[in-house]
């Protein structure tokens, strides 16, 4: 007889070892390995099932998808990155980190989608049913079509939706529900599997969308199997620093809309509130130019927005000077001043060197090496620069400017805004972009000396 091996799988990617691991090898996973049990014998082949009735398989010329339009919300910016509103019969992923304003955010769609008419169901599993109507009361969201439901069974949240039939789901969290289907606690790897793969189904069937709070781990991954966020149609992601009020909702996957737009919103004692136009968030108030302050172009998503970079050069004896950085990538500013240093020759590396961003936001992009660069300038040799100057562009190790992505919307913002001297390119190398932007200089009377 023939002996029966036992391999061990991971249940998320499947990848399959001869001995047990804490580890995945494929997906580096921690406690996902399990032994199963595989006989060598010959598995069941799958017979073949002749569909009949509506499952026959017919010319997609005869479906129609006016049904499946976007329906908007009545909140502007979360439609805005959803693609124009919630598709029926689709499931939303929104995840971020804990105390972001995942549940503000999601019960204030509810409250807006109830006040037109239509019916909510909101299933908290982590909060009590008066904590959710306090936090409603604060924020204005009590309707009496929005349904609120507390419980943390899978079968019984089911028994709702199959009850009141719902226009709109909002399941807060999807990790916090159970099916006694499967074994193991809330929050397994196989109950959230589970979960999802029933509430898509009924979504798909009811044509009722369904929005799902997603926990986020300590790297920023959604918590659970990498398969939740295949199995849905849209994920997005709330990100926030808790020492600001400024919150973004990006679309990282979406099937109904694209994936480069941004939702801006800002978190007030009221609740969470939307931000159509926040040109003036990332900007100082002050009237008279300071040395060391630039204004870059900045994109978030398909948004252009004006964001200034502050930056200070102090003299330092220290045999390593500081470096301190916020909101910009340390490493970047590194090498900018040593091509300030090599390329413009200002002295640089024996001084401290302090650059942040106004207003918490952070700057990946490479567009905004030139603006960097010029507040370094600006803060090294004590001039202001105008007001009324604006720097775009990607800075080389040669001293070189490249051009950057969007550069017509983002010199179309620019003249929006009133910024009359543009700074990009066409300036060629660093040390002419620094000579043209201190000849604007209110102090036009200091040169700097190259």
């Amino acid at each position: 007889m023939a002996k029966t091996q036992a391999p061990y799988h991971c249940e998320e990617c499947g990848w399959t070892t001869l001995k047990w691991a804490g580890r995945c090898g494929e997906c580096q996973s921690w406690g996902t390995v399990v032994e199963v049990a595989a006989p060598t014998t010959r598995s069941k082949q799958v017979k073949a099932v002749v569909p009949l009735g509506e499952g026959v398989a017919r010319p997609i010329t005869e479906f129609s998808g006016e049904d499946s339009g976007h329906q908007p919300t009545g909140v502007g910016e979360f439609d805005r990155v959803l693609g124009g509103g919630v598709v029926p019969g689709a499931v939303i992923l929104l995840s971020g980190e804990p105390g972001v304003g995942k549940s503000t955010l999601l019960l204030d769609v509810a409250a807006k989608v109830a006040a037109n008419n239509k019916t909510v169901l909101y299933v908290s599993a982590e909060e009590s049913a008066g904590q959710v109507h306090l936090r409603a009361t604060r924020t204005g969201g009590l309707h009496e079509r929005l349904l609120l439901a507390n419980d943390m069974d899978l079968g019984v949240v089911l028994g709702h939706i199959q009850s009141n039939k719902p226009d709109l789901v909002v399941i807060d969290s999807v990790q916090t529900l159970s099916s006694g289907l499967i074994d193991g606690s809330a929050g397994g790897v196989a109950q959230v599997r589970e979960v999802a793969a029933t509430l898509i189904r009924v979504a798909k069937e009811t044509t009722v969308p369904i929005i799902l709070v997603g926990h986020v781990t300590k790297d920023g991954q959604v918590a659970g199997p990498r398969t939740l966020e295949h199995l849905v149609d849209v994920v997005c992601q709330f990100e926030g620093d808790r020492q600001t009020a400024l919150r973004f909702v990006r679309a990282l996957k979406n099937r109904f809309g694209p994936t480069d737009e941004v939702g801006c919103f800002e978190m007030s004692g009221d609740g969470i509130l939307e931000v159509p136009d926040p040109s003036g968030l990332f900007r100082s108030g002050s009237g008279e130019p300071v040395s060391g302050t630039c204004t870059t172009i900045a994109l978030e998503g398909r948004r252009a927005l004006p964001v200034e970079v502050q930056a200070l050069v102090v003299p330092s004896g220290a045999p390593q000077p500081r470096r301190v950085v916020n909101g910009v990538e340390s490493s970047r500013v590194a090498m900018l001043l040593a091509v300030l240093e090599r390329r413009a020759g200002i002295p640089l590396s024996s001084a401290d060197v302090y650059v942040s961003t106004v207003g918490g936001i952070r700057l990946h992009e490479p567009g905004a090496d030139l603006a960097i660069a010029l507040a370094i300038a600006s803060a090294a040799k004590d001039i202001p620069l105008s007001n009324t100057t604006v720097a775009i562009g990607e800075i080389s190790l040669a001293g070189e400017i490249r051009t950057v992505s969007q550069l017509a919307q983002r010199t179309n913002e620019a003249t929006r805004l009133g910024f009359d001297m543009i700074i990009d390119q066409s300036r060629t190398n660093i040390k002419t972009a620094i000579t043209d932007a201190f000849s604007t200089s209110p102090q036009k009377q200091k040169k700097p000396d190259f």
